[in-house]
This record gives C-alpha cells, sequence and structure tokens, in this order.
C-alpha cells in the first residue's frame, strides 16, 4: 500500500487527529464523500454526452431528383440564353 508500514499509517492518523480533532474528522470525511460523489456524476454526465454525440443515426433517403422527360431531336429542346 504506497510503500507504507503500519507505523507510519498509524503515525499519519495521530497526527491528523490531533490537528483536526475528533469532531472535525466527521465533516471533513463527509465533505470528502460528496465532492467524490459530485465528481462521479459529472463524470457519468459528460460520458453520456459523449456517447450521445457520436452516436451514429440512421440516414434518411434524400428526395430523388426529377428527371426530364428525354428530348428526340435537337428542335425539341429546350432553348437555354446565355
Amino acid at each position: 500500500m504506497f510503500g507504507l508500514g503500519t507505523q507510519e499509517i498509524i503515525l499519519i492518523l495521530v497526527l491528523v487527529l490531533v490537528l483536526f480533532g475528533a469532531r472535525r474528522i466527521p465533516e471533513i470525511m463527509r465533505g470528502f464523500g460528496e465532492g467524490i460523489r459530485e465528481f462521479k456524476s459529472a463524470s457519468q454526465k459528460a460520458m453520456d454526452e459523449i456517447d450521445e454525440a457520436t452516436r451514429v443515426e440512421p440516414a434518411k433517403a434524400a428526395p430523388r431528383p426529377v428527371a426530364a422527360a428525354p428530348v428526340s431531336s435537337p428542335e425539341e429542346a429546350p432553348k437555354i440564353e446565355p
């Protein structure tokens, strides 16, 4: 566990108890838990938005262009003015 022995962990816990006091430690842990919960919620929302943005939707059929009637001779073709 991070290269810490039993004595080092006990020393850290005693220092935390002395610095913050027994009444203050539950408040700190409660705030820490709320922060972790909020972080998880925000990261889940971000992942959902990314999934939604990258989701491929089936392509809709484009309307077909209207074909012109076949022209049998150049005289019947419509005149286009420049």
